[in-house]
């Protein structure tokens, strides 16, 4: 593979104890811990009322952190491609599905189907800021991470225009939480540019191999690190990004295939 080379124009974030970027910023460089006074949901000020009434925690996640990003980056939600990534969606209503199909099919909720499918949040995120560009949703399990920045970095450059990529993942439940385990809601976004003057710039790369070790994280966010590889890859980069200066790191796109990236400010 080529090198590809994309432009960071916003950044968003998310997570009990730091509920923006720069809240996140901060305890990535070290200056403080987590907040116990930061907000215990995430606003999601994209979506009208009545859609963050109804909406699951996925979907405020994901909309909380793809604004923050659109923000940062001074773009119009409704002016850009966006491509949305998730280990596991929304575990909670895929327990409920589970456990009501098997026990009582016929009451089965119209609303929590339409919540249970992967690219609910996309779609939400797409009708409520009026977006007709194209939206994808992504997952590649342990490398979903990876593979949705791969995604939209190369959506960027195809087709020359801004993408915004948001990562995410909610608390796990009932029997799946066996499967996969995550304690905590975390999410991340960026806004990629394939050209302009904006800082960092990152260099993607792919490779066969396995994952090298990443670099240590604050003990505030061990834990948090610890929940699936999602979490894991996006603190990476985000910690990277934190130190405004060079770095590389490696995070899995897919089994047996690494992205190599290189931070360049």
């Amino acid at each position: 593979m080529s090198e590809l080379h994309v432009r960071i124009e916003g950044i968003g974030a998310w997570l009990r104890g730091a509920s923006d970027w720069n809240t996140l910023r901060a305890i990535l460089r070290g200056a403080h811990g987590l907040r116990e006074d930061a907000p215990l949901k995430p606003a999601a000020a994209a979506l009208p009322p009545a859609e963050r009434r109804r909406a699951p925690e996925a979907v405020l996640l994901a909309a909380e952190v793809a604004g923050q990003a659109c923000r940062h980056a001074n773009r119009e939600p409704s002016s850009i491609p966006c491509v949305f990534a998730s280990t596991h969606g929304e575990l909670s209503i895929t327990d409920y599905m589970c456990v009501t199909l098997a026990s009582a099919p016929c009451e089965l909720s119209p609303t929590k189907f339409h919540n249970s499918v992967h690219n609910a949040p996309a779609g939400y995120w797409t009708i409520a800021t009026d977006c007709e560009h194209a939206s994808n949703a992504v997952t590649g399990w342990h490398a979903s991470f990876g593979a949705g920045l791969l995604e939209a970095a190369t959506l960027a450059l195809a087709e020359n225009t801004p993408v915004l990529f948001a990562a995410y993942d909610t608390v796990s439940s009932g029997p799946l939480a066996e499967m996969t385990r995550t304690t905590q809601p975390f999410g991340a976004a960026l806004v990629l540019s394939p050209n302009g003057s904006a800082t960092p710039l990152i260099t993607l790369r792919l490779r066969a191999g396995t994952v090298s070790e990443l670099a240590a994280l604050p003990s505030a966010l061990s834990t948090l690190a610890n929940d699936n590889p999602l979490n894991a890859h996006a603190l990476a980069l985000l910690a990277a990004l934190a130190q405004d200066s060079p770095a590389r790191l490696t995070v899995p796109a897919a089994s047996g295939l690494l992205l190599d990236m290189e931070v360049l400010f």
